[in-house]
């Protein structure tokens, strides 16, 4: 995994973990889960960790652990995720982020759904304490297939800013999002994710690119790639934009 700041060096992290690939009736949208089909497993879920530490000319150590509960209840879907990532170089941390959040979606008649959901994050060098984030609204599954599926969705939410040693921010959120993927191949797919949340402080987008390739049942490599952009963040930030790159090895269960 690479994880890089806008004006800062990048640092080289290498991930190993678990995953779950679920098939493109349940793929592991992060926005937008897609709809359930009468095969769709009750419950499922994935972890993934990795570590790496590399020493010499230059000392590194990084981590990444993830979790994922998926479950159905009737035309009711729910998805528990949490996220936690470090990285550090010559013993001076250079990112820290944590994550914490909860999805629902609703099915309604034909390819209409209603969803909602909060999220929890911290982000060390984000300039802000902590974040959080609920949003509700209406969604629509554009395609659904075999091969492909593809879902828009907007409403409107909430979000607090809190910010070290300032007066906390609440703030009124205008939300939209896009999901799609194609199945490749038996055995690879490809996942785009893509949100955008405006305030009257500012906007944040978020992107999210995926290949997964199957391994077996259970297994599969991912190579990934995620961007959050803020327009307009507090003066403590250390840049505007995060990218980070990922190889994972996940598992299901």
């Amino acid at each position: 995994m690479v994880i890089s700041r806008f004006h800062l060096p990048a640092t080289a992290l290498c991930i190993f973990g678990l995953f779950v690939p679920i098939k493109a009736a349940l793929a592991d949208a992060f926005y937008a889960p897609i709809p359930v089909h009468d095969d769709s497993p009750d419950f499922l879920g994935h972890v993934e960790f990795g570590y790496t530490h590399l020493s010499g000319n230059s000392n590194s150590e990084t981590f990444l652990g993830k979790a994922q509960l998926t479950w159905l209840q009737g035309a009711w879907l729910s998805r528990l995720r949490g996220e936690a990532r470090h990285a550090s170089e010559d013993s001076e941390t250079s990112a820290e982020q944590y994550l914490v959040s909860f999805r629902q979606r609703r099915e309604l008649v034909g390819p209409h759904y209603l969803f909602g959901f909060g999220r929890w994050e911290k982000d060390r060098f984000s300039g802000y304490d902590h974040q959080f984030t609920a949003i509700t609204g209406y969604g629509r599954q554009l395609i659904d297939d075999d091969r492909a599926h593809l879902a828009l969705e907007a409403g409107p939410g909430y979000r607090a800013d809190i910010l070290p040693g300032e007066n906390d921010q609440r703030l009124a959120v205008a939300y939209g999002a896009l999901e799609a993927g194609y199945a490749l191949s038996d055995s690879a797919t490809l996942e785009q994710e893509l949100s955008l949340e405006t305030t009257r402080k500012n906007s944040t987008v978020r992107s999210y690119t995926a290949l997964d390739t199957r391994i077996n049942a259970h297994m599969s490599l991912r190579l990934s790639h995620e961007i959050k952009h803020n327009s307009d963040p507090p003066e403590d930030a250390e840049a505007k934009t995060d990218r980070i790159t990922s190889a994972s090895l996940r598992y299901e269960f």
